[in-house]
């Protein structure tokens, strides 16, 4: 399975670690009821999973990122990408019936994926399979209020021709944005940037790291990104959480000093 086959790469070891284990759990049901005498799939040698190390933006980063977005026609998609965590086939396909001005919430319960068989899209479950409300800043729901006006200007001028799909993120006639335009529009952003590499899923790791950092406990960071568990969002962004670990017991030296000193 790690093999190409001409120029078709072969699959990741992540890959095949879950293919292993679906088989494996139905070999052991064939076993449990003595369909087979021993699971086979225990033999087996998996490749290791190399974890990818993330590379969220710093603040530098970000504050230039938002300064070039700045009146660009995704501007507040990204804005809501960076400062949301979401990821970019939910932000795709993030409807206006789902986002909540008067309590400032967006409901967080489809995406937006490519079929591969004929080209077209759809809307699908979240990755989870599992609809999540957040509470995004004040500034994002701001930015969404301002979004949803230059729409309606969109609209208004389309007149007939305007396709009212219910899509927050659209282009002039009102039709779903597409991930790769999306996508390669972020990447001329990041190359005039200087960060040429840098990911779109990288403004995802961006706001988890922000969050963490900022005070964010992780239960909420981990229902907020959409993870199945908050031991997921420890292993994932564990380096924030030692380095907060740092802080903390700075900040707890200081006042420890601070209480010596008074009593001096």
């Amino acid at each position: 399975m790690l093999a190409s086959t001409g120029d078709k790469p072969g699959l990741s070891p992540k890959t095949i670690k879950n293919i292993h284990g679906v088989l494996h759990k139905a070999l052991q049901q064939a076993l449990k009821v003595n369909y087979i005498r021993i699971n086979p799939a225990d033999a087996c040698t998996l490749p290791r999973v190399v974890k990818k190390e993330i590379t969220p933006l710093d603040n530098f980063q970000i504050a230039k990122f938002m300064e070039m977005i700045d009146g660009h026609a995704f501007e507040t998609l990204y804005l809501v990408t960076l400062f949301t965590g979401m990821r970019q086939s939910e932000t795709l396909g993030l409807l206006w019936n789902c986002v909540d001005f008067e309590k400032g919430t967006l409901l967080i319960n489809a995406q937006l994926l490519r079929d591969s068989a004929n080209g077209g899209y759809y809307l699908d479950t979240t990755k989870s399979n599992k609809p999540r409300t957040i509470t995004p800043a004040t500034f994002v729901m701001d930015s969404l209020k301002k979004h949803k006006a230059t729409q309606e200007g969109w609209k208004n001028h389309a007149g007939d021709a305007w396709i009212d799909s219910d899509y927050v993120f659209t282009n002039e006639l009102g039709e779903h944005l597409k991930h790769v335009t999306v996508y390669k529009n972020y990447k001329r952003i990041v190359s005039d940037l200087g960060i040429p590499l840098a990911r779109y899923h990288d403004l995802r790791y961006s706001y988890a790291v922000v969050a963490l950092m900022s005070g964010d406990d992780v239960k909420t960071v981990q229902e907020n990104l959409g993870h199945h568990t908050a031991a997921f969002t420890l292993d994932v962004y564990g380096h924030v959480t030692e380095e907060m670990k740092r802080n903390s017991a700075a900040r707890m030296d200081a006042f420890i000093q601070g209480v010596k000193s008074s009593n001096a």
